[in-house]
This record gives C-alpha cells, sequence and structure tokens, in this order.
C-alpha cells in the first residue's frame, strides 16, 4: 500500500511541476520563451518578472507574496512569472543571467528610444509584497506634465486631446503616470496644483482630486465625477478617444527602397551602440539663372507704386541664452559634483561627435534656459555643467551608472551619495524643469551611487575643492555687519530632505490621525 502511494506521488510529481506554481485564475501572468517579448519587453508599461523553478523552496515561499504584490499592481504594471524549469524557458533564463531561483528583474521600455531593447535590472530588496511594490511603482515612467501659471494656458492650446488632474499632491500618483501611458500620444496629461490659483478658479474646480477632460476643438471640457478608480476612468477617457494597445500594435510596412542601414537594423549586437541612421532627402532642382532684359522708356508717365505699407510682421531674432558651463576633464567634474562634500548638480552628458561646443540640441538648450530664468530671477538652483564626450569621467560615470551612449541627463548628489536620471521621452524645457522641480521638493526616487564613483574632498586640491562663491561671501558679509561685535557664525548647507522636511513643518504640527494603508490606486 505504501508502494502504491508513492508510485502515485511520483507519477503526480511532473504534472504539478509542468504546470508551474501559478495558475490561470492568479493575477501573476505566465509567461514563457515565446510570449515574453510580446507580453513584456513590447509592453508601454513596466513589468516584474519571477524567474522560478517549482521544485524551489524560496520561491513557494515567496508565491503569497508576490500574489498579493500583482493584486495592488494591477492595471499599474505587469507582475509576471517564468518557469525555468520547463525545458522550453531554460535557454531563455540563462540568456537573461538567471543564475539562481527565485530571480526577480523589473523590465521597462526605453522612453527614449521605444524600439531598442528594454531595461532590465534585477530586484534585490525584501520579497515582503510591500517592497515590491515600491520598487516597480518607483520604476513607473512619468509622461504627465507639470506646466504652472501661465504655462497652463500654453499647454492647453497645443493640438490634441487633454485631460487636467487638479491635486492637493505634489507628486504624482502611480495611477495617473498608467494612464499617460495608456494613452501616449493620444491623450495628453497633466496635473495642476490646488495652489495655482488662478487655474483652478478658471476650470471651477472646488474639490480635489478633480479630473477634466479637453476634447479639444469648439467641444466644451467635461468633469469627471465618477469613481477614482482606473477602470471606471478608462470608459470615461474612452469617450474622447481609445487607449494604446499593449502590446502596441505593429505598423504597417510600406514599400521603400532599401537603404545601407538595413543590414545594422538587423544585427542586434550593435543595438547598444549605434542608432539608426536618419536619411535626409535634399531638394533637387536647377539654380535660378540670370536674364538679360530690355528697358524701354517711351516717355509716359509712370505710375507711382501702392504705398499701402506690407501686413507682412518682422521676423523675430530668438533670445540667445548662455550656454550652462563645460566641465573638460575629469579633475574639474570631481571638484564640482563627484567629491565626498560637494551637493546636488545636474549634468548633461554629450553623446559621441559634440565636442566642447557640442551643436545646439533641445537637452542643452532646455538647461540653459532653465538655469537662465532662476540665475536671472536671483532664484537658487542647482548648479547646472554640461560633460563633453572627451571627459574621461563622463565615459567612467555612464559606464558605473549603466547608461546609454546618447544625451542623458542626471543629476547626483556626493555627500549624500545618491544619483536620479531623467527618463522622459523628450528633452523639453517644461519637462526637464518638472523632473528638477522634483529634485527640489525631494520627490525624486533616488539611487544609490556606487563607492567608487565619490572621491574623498580631502584629497582634491584644496583651492578647487571648497570654494565659498561670491554670492555667500556677500552675503555672509551683510548678515555679520548687522550682528553685534564680536559674534559670528557659519552657513550650514541644507540638504534635499531636510528642506523638505521643514517645507512640512507645518503639517506635522498640526498633527494627524492614524495614517490610512496606501492605496495606490488612487489620484
Amino acid at each position: 500500500m505504501v508502494h502504491a502511494s508513492l508510485l502515485a506521488s511520483s507519477l503526480l510529481l511532473p504534472a504539478a511541476l509542468a504546470a508551474g506554481l501559478y495558475s490561470r485564475d492568479s493575477p501573476v501572468l505566465n509567461v514563457d520563451s515565446k510570449s515574453y517579448n510580446t507580453l513584456i519587453a513590447q509592453s508601454n508599461h513596466t513589468s516584474i518578472v519571477e524567474f522560478y523553478a517549482p521544485w524551489c523552496g524560496h520561491c513557494q515561499n515567496l508565491k503569497g507574496a508576490y500574489e498579493r504584490a500583482a493584486k495592488q499592481l494591477t492595471g499599474l504594471a505587469k507582475v509576471a512569472a517564468i518557469n525555468c524549469d520547463d525545458e522550453e524557458n531554460k535557454s531563455f533564463c540563462g540568456s537573461m543571467g538567471v543564475k539562481g531561483f527565485p530571480t526577480l528583474k523589473i523590465v521597462r521600455r526605453n522612453p527614449k528610444k521605444p524600439t531598442a531593447r528594454p531595461f532590465v535590472e534585477d530586484y534585490q530588496g525584501p520579497r515582503e509584497a510591500k517592497d515590491i511594490v515600491t520598487a516597480v511603482i518607483d520604476k513607473i515612467p512619468n509622461h504627465v506634465a507639470r506646466p504652472k501659471g501661465d504655462e497652463v494656458d500654453t499647454w492647453v492650446k497645443s493640438e490634441g486631446v487633454k485631460a487636467l488632474l487638479f491635486s492637493n499632491k505634489g507628486t504624482v500618483s502611480a495611477l495617473l503616470k498608467s494612464l499617460a501611458i495608456d494613452y501616449l500620444d493620444v491623450i495628453s496629461f497633466a496635473q495642476i496644483r490646488d495652489k495655482d490659483a488662478t487655474v483652478v478658479e478658471k476650470y471651477g474646480v472646488t474639490n480635489f482630486p478633480t479630473l477634466v477632460l479637453l476634447p479639444g476643438g469648439d467641444a466644451p471640457t467635461v468633469t469627471y465625477t465618477g469613481e477614482l478608480k482606473k477602470e471606471a476612468i478608462l470608459e470615461f477617457l474612452k469617450a474622447a478617444a481609445q487607449p494604446n494597445p499593449d502590446p502596441p500594435a505593429k505598423k504597417a510596412r510600406t514599400d521603400k527602397p532599401k537603404t545601407n542601414k538595413s543590414k545594422a537594423s538587423k544585427d542586434s549586437s550593435s543595438l547598444s551602440k549605434t542608432s539608426a541612421s536618419q536619411a535626409s532627402a535634399q531638394a533637387s532642382g536647377a539654380k535660378p539663372s540670370q536674364q538679360s532684359e530690355t528697358i524701354v522708356d517711351d516717355g509716359s508717365p509712370i505710375p507711382s507704386p501702392d504705398p499701402k505699407v506690407s501686413d507682412e510682421k518682422p521676423i523675430k531674432v530668438p533670445k540667445t541664452v548662455p550656454a550652462i558651463p563645460a566641465l573638460p576633464d575629469g579633475l574639474s567634474l570631481q571638484q564640482k559634483c563627484l567629491n565626498s562634500k560637494s551637493g546636488t548638480c545636474i549634468l548633461l552628458l554629450l553623446p559621441e561627435g559634440h565636442p566642447e561646443n557640442p551643436y545646439p540640441d533641445e537637452a542643452k538648450n532646455s538647461l540653459s534656459e532653465i538655469h537662465h530664468k532662476h540665475s536671472g530671477s536671483g532664484r537658487k538652483i542647482f548648479p547646472f555643467y554640461q560633460l563633453p564626450q572627451t571627459n574621461s569621467q563622463a565615459q567612467a560615470l555612464r559606464k558605473l551608472l549603466k547608461l546609454d551612449e546618447g544625451v542623458e541627463i542626471i543629476a547626483i548628489n556626493g555627500k549624500k551619495s545618491w544619483w536620479h536620471r531623467y527618463e522622459d521621452a523628450d528633452y523639453t524645457q517644461l519637462g526637464v524643469e518638472r523632473w528638477i522641480d522634483e529634485i527640489r521638493m525631494g520627490e525624486a526616487a533616488k539611487q544609490k551611487l556606487p563607492k567608487t564613483v565619490i572621491v574623498d574632498a580631502a584629497d582634491l586640491p584644496v583651492e578647487a575643492a571648497q570654494q565659498e562663491s561670491a554670492d555667500a561671501a556677500d552675503m555672509k558679509a551683510k548678515l555679520k555687519s548687522q550682528l553685534p561685535e564680536g559674534v559670528d557664525f557659519e552657513f550650514e548647507e541644507i540638504d534635499d530632505a531636510e528642506y523638505e522636511k521643514i517645507m512640512k513643518a507645518d503639517d506635522k504640527k498640526a498633527g494627524s490621525s492614524s495614517q490610512k494603508p496606501v492605496d495606490h490606486e488612487e489620484l
């Protein structure tokens, strides 16, 4: 009888293994080597994928927390799993660098190059549902604009359907980010703070959050009054436009003459080093030729020309602002930003082909405009620098932070040893300034810097490692002149986290009731 039971168990074991850990009813999406590319790699949404083996005890222990995380992330991100014990998946799991079970990887599309390979990074955090959810939400790309004041009218007047969320929160919720991804290039989303009184009054908003749809054209604005849940909001937005399919629908192929770049596009090994060449057609035609003319004066009166002044307006010469300074070598970069006493710096890493004075591009122009606007109004802001390809430390920084070879904008803080990457699809001034505001308000998702990036300030030349700015020295002199003789003081730098604490001091003094659990599916 015992032998019969053992035999029955051994016969059932292969079937159980083949079925994997997650059933069809599980909130966890089952993928394999064939469906991974379509369901995960090509998806607009961020995903977390568990690579597991059914016999693995740690995988079985993770199952409950992983399914709870999947439920909390429903509609916001994808939570998937792949059975690496399946023969058809073994080679694929190996190609993904899986060396043990369970292995969790966060996958997200490259917002700057949607057709390129997605970003894949290992999740090394705690194996609890709350921690997994937080890590995935931090990786959801943000396509939500943050215009302020007069910028709102400019943003609204641009073409296309718009959706405005009026909120009393400074951060963009995971739900709004996911809606912006669903409607990427279909409906443009923006978040307006309740403090922007002029805009709030203009749209008649009295409660927060409130979602307002601007269908475009002569159609009137529509205020959403339903439940603030994703499925309900999607149904409301579908009246104006349909969301993108996920994964994106394949574009119809057009018959075009083959070019030399077709070979490069097939070579997957070159995807991370080269970008597809852009063909620019130049209009061809004969140059205008000079023709002879014979002028005949028959003595008859010549009518005077029409005195009407042309209605054409004079061409406006665009205003130019000074470009942000460049750090040409590794030492200057370490002295300004990569030492143990340096504060936050905004760095623009230029790609190959851009010397110290690179060709004007959107990223450099946006940063220059933002820096000029703040410095011109006397407002303090982080120092901005551009790093040419010839800067050896810039190249080392790319490798250590695993950055692309193209244009990159990052914020870095040597004193606190963190960095934050700009990941929007474009480099508009509005988008870059929104990103910088998030850093200033302590709302950015910061990553820990590798230890080898930052050098000890004591090892740098003294005269360059620590210099008191002229503005700071002048301010110090003025304040000292107002103090009694013999009284002195020192300035102390306040980092982003401390600044955020000060800004929220009133809320802390007022006190609050017991905190309710975090609901990520809310605006």
